[in-house]
């Protein structure tokens, strides 16, 4: 054991935070002591409890350890890395030549902070002429890109830290975290009796329960509520028009509907006071500032996308852009977010939304008998037969591929369904990085650097891209020796070579990170951070500005270099940019750089859900279901052994009191829940946390201890009509003593 203290991250969840790590155990690969890093400047040493069990993810009893080929009876085999590399670089070619790389798809290349693979992935999927891809993200926050490109060409994040008001929507940033410092922000905004904290929940959550106003919705009314509040907000005149007049068009067009909203209709509709609504409301309009976050909670429910529009609304017409403690656009390293493509998806005319596929379809694009359809499939650090909704069908789809490849640390449920599969290095035998860079006004970025060589047999993707680019020529021997050459004479020759050589050559170009990777001279703890140079000469021509408050000046090209030397030296993370509040306005791209309040078809669909034909429930399925609530421990599916969790170690089904009390129900119990789709049986909680007809499941790795899957009961056809996000939080069910 050593007692040397290793910078490095979580990767639980988007915040990233840093992390010191003590080694030791067999091969001096466990990590024996974890603790926040004091240096990291986004986290400044705060680390929640899921941090502290990350062993169980280094060392997963699934781990993948060599190439695996499926044989013919189902069953796998190990082969070499020469032979998988060239049987798949052929397969993916067969494919590609037969019906065009379209039909080779990608899914993944992220996860919770493992994103430097889907920079690396680009090169083999344009060497494939692959078009089409996903990734989780096109569950959740399709929608809330979709409507910031329309209204603002962008998307904007809040300074929660100085706020006098904090709002969230359909979020417990108490387990799922996404803002700096989470649970001491939400004390520090708790006890102070000048500040306001805002819960929009159906349950009573460990955010609601720090709340000073609860508005405790029924499951899926969401819109109902933002509609309510925005109807007072218009009908109390408590518009900050002199933001509106300055920096919105449409206000007109949207006032108007909003002032003939029926506030106690919708209040009734949510089940929530009209009074404590109006109160809400006025707090929000009445403050200096008002920083909100809508998550998956109203992301995965029914009128997702429009909710996103009218919680933008509310931002807007309250004025809270621009100014110290309310939203902001930060400056990005890579932009994830985006528009909608002209092109919709090749099989079921879906809206692809910021370069992804809506996941709710791909099962469709994949059986339908069409000759567009997918063909091929390459899921990298992604599970998507467990994590998209309607597993049965999604595993029929993936057998009905020519061929699915799966480059992955763990033998997944998707990886189990594959040709073949790539072992890959954890998150902490590699370099590694996030993207989600949203700090503001000092936005952080940190190159993990790698703790320990991967086991023998085990490949960093980086790696693995470079041998399947290679293997389909699409970058030779050839290519690469005057970069190697160059690089004998220092990085400034390199550059120089490779502007000329690859970036000049129309051919080469695409290849551009794995010839990074190949050809830049990095130590081992650092090299698949290669490709970052590419991201710092891009950040450097679009925000100069930043950049150079930062320390990053000069010229493109030496501004650039000062910035990926940076990135490569600091082991807790650097700043990157610093952004001043004055420049968030001019960051709105819409034409004549206004917020465009206006949007007719989300308008179209305000006044249909707001209309008099009501939707009335399934007397069959009495119930609605949330499936994946997060809890202390739960973390997407990145840890996967159950025996991790300290605390409901099989995935309690949560009920409240009263329904427990009727059914017959008690803590530790058996009951079996059935939805359209199909039924499993479950632990019960009886937990007062949850209001009468709501109930709860976390995401499970399956049957046993690590609790049950929830896409077992979801259905693919449940989806937002704009962009097809899942309705994983309104899921109709039933219940029954087992």
């Amino acid at each position: 054991m050593t007692t040397d203290w290793k910078a490095t991250a979580c990767i639980l969840c988007e915040c990233n935070c840093g992390l010191e790590v003590q080694l030791g155990g067999e091969g001096g690969t466990h990590f024996t002591k974890i603790r926040g890093d004091e240096d990291h400047p986004g986290s400044r040493g705060y680390a929640c409890e899921k941090a502290h069990r990350l062993d169980h993810y280094q060392h997963a009893r699934d781990r993948i350890r060599a190439p695996l080929r499926r044989r013919a009876d189902g069953t796998f085999e190990e082969i070499d890395w020469d032979t998988a590399i060239r049987e798949v670089a052929a397969r993916l070619a067969s494919v590609r030549d037969r019906f065009g790389g379209e039909s080779i798809f990608y899914y993944g290349g992220g996860g919770q902070g493992n994103h430097l693979p889907g920079a690396y992935a680009t090169s083999t999927r344009r060497a494939l002429g692959s078009r089409y891809r996903s990734s989780a993200l096109a569950q959740e926050k399709t929608g809330e890109f979709w409507v910031g490109d329309r209204m603002m060409g962008t998307v904007t994040r809040a300074d929660f830290e100085h706020c006098e008001v904090a709002f969230f929507l359909g979020k417990n940033p108490w387990h799922s975290h996404s803002i700096p410092r989470a649970r001491v922000t939400l004390k520090e905004l708790s006890k102070d009796p000048a500040r306001t904290l805002i819960v929009v929940d159906p349950r009573r959550t460990e955010t609601a329960e720090l709340a000073d106003i609860h508005l405790q919705v029924r499951p899926g009314t969401d819109a109902w509520l933002l509609s309510a509040m925005l109807g007072v907000l218009v009908q109390e005149e408590l518009l900050d028009r002199a933001f509106a007049d300055a920096h919105t068009v449409g206000l007109a067009e949207v006032v108007a509907p909003l002032k003939a909203i029926d506030v106690a209709k919708c209040c009734e509709r949510t089940g929530v006071d009209e009074a404590l609504v109006r109160r809400a409301t006025r707090v929000i309009a009445g403050a200096r500032s008002m920083a909100s976050f809508e998550d998956l909670g109203v992301q995965m429910n029914r009128e997702s996308t429009l909710v996103s529009y009218l919680h933008h609304l509310l931002v807007a017409l309250t004025g809270n852009l621009g100014r110290e403690g309310t939203h902001f656009i930060p400056t990005p390293l890579v932009n994830i977010t985006g528009g909608a493509s002209e092109r919709p998806s090749p099989v079921a005319g879906a809206r692809i939304v910021a370069g992804m596929v809506p996941c709710n379809v791909i099962a469709e694009e994949i059986l339908t008998d069409h000759p567009k359809r997918y063909r091929a499939m390459l899921v990298e650090a992604a599970n998507p037969a467990h994590s998209l909704a309607d597993s049965v069908r999604f595993r029929e789809a993936l057998a009905a591929l020519d061929t699915l490849v799966v480059i992955d640390v763990a033998m997944s449920e998707t990886a189990r369904l594959a040709h073949y599969v790539l072992p890959a290095a954890t998150q902490f035998e590699k370099a590694e990085a996030t993207f989600f860079n949203f700090d503001f006004p000092k936005n952080v970025f940190h190159l993990r650097r790698r703790l320990f060589a991967p086991p023998p047999g085990v490949l960093p993707e980086a790696e693995i891209h470079a041998r399947l680019v290679e293997a389909l020529g699409a970058v030779t021997p050839e290519d690469l020796a005057p970069l190697h050459e160059a690089a004998k004479s220092g990085r400034a020759a390199w550059a120089a070579v490779f502007m000329e050589k690859v970036m000049g050559e129309p051919r080469l170009a695409p290849m551009a990170p794995v010839i990074l990777y190949r050809t830049l001279d990095l130590p081992p703890e650092v090299k698949e951070g290669a490709v970052l140079l590419g991201l710092a000469l891009k950040a450097a021509m679009k925000s100069p500005a930043p950049l150079e408050r930062a320390g990053f000046g000069g010229d493109p090209l030496e501004a650039a270099d000062k910035l990926f030397t940076a990135m490569l030296s600091s082991a807790s993370g650097l700043v990157f940019a610093i952004d001043e509040w004055s420049e968030v306005l001019g960051r709105i791209t819409t034409p004549g750089g206004k917020i465009h309040l206006a949007l007719p078809d989300l308008l179209a669909e305000l006044a249909r859900v707001l209309g008099p034909a009501a939707e009335e429930g399934d007397p069959a399925f009495p119930f609605v279901l949330s499936a994946g609530e997060r809890r202390s421990f739960t973390a997407n599916t990145i840890i996967r052994d159950g025996e991790w969790r300290k605390k409901d170690a099989d995935g309690a089904l949560r009920i409240s009191p009263s329904d427990a009390a009727t059914l017959g129900l008690t803590t530790g119990g058996k009951v079996k829940v059935t939805t359209r789709r199909g039924s499993a049986v479950v632990s019960v909680e009886v937990s007062e946390s949850m209001q009468r007809g709501h109930l709860s499941l976390p995401n499970g790795m399956g049957t046993g201890p690590a609790g049950i899957a929830p896409n077992e009961l979801t259905s693919a056809g449940d989806r937002d009509p704009f962009v097809g996000t899942p309705w994983h939080k309104f899921v109709p069910a039933r219940l029954e003593r087992a």
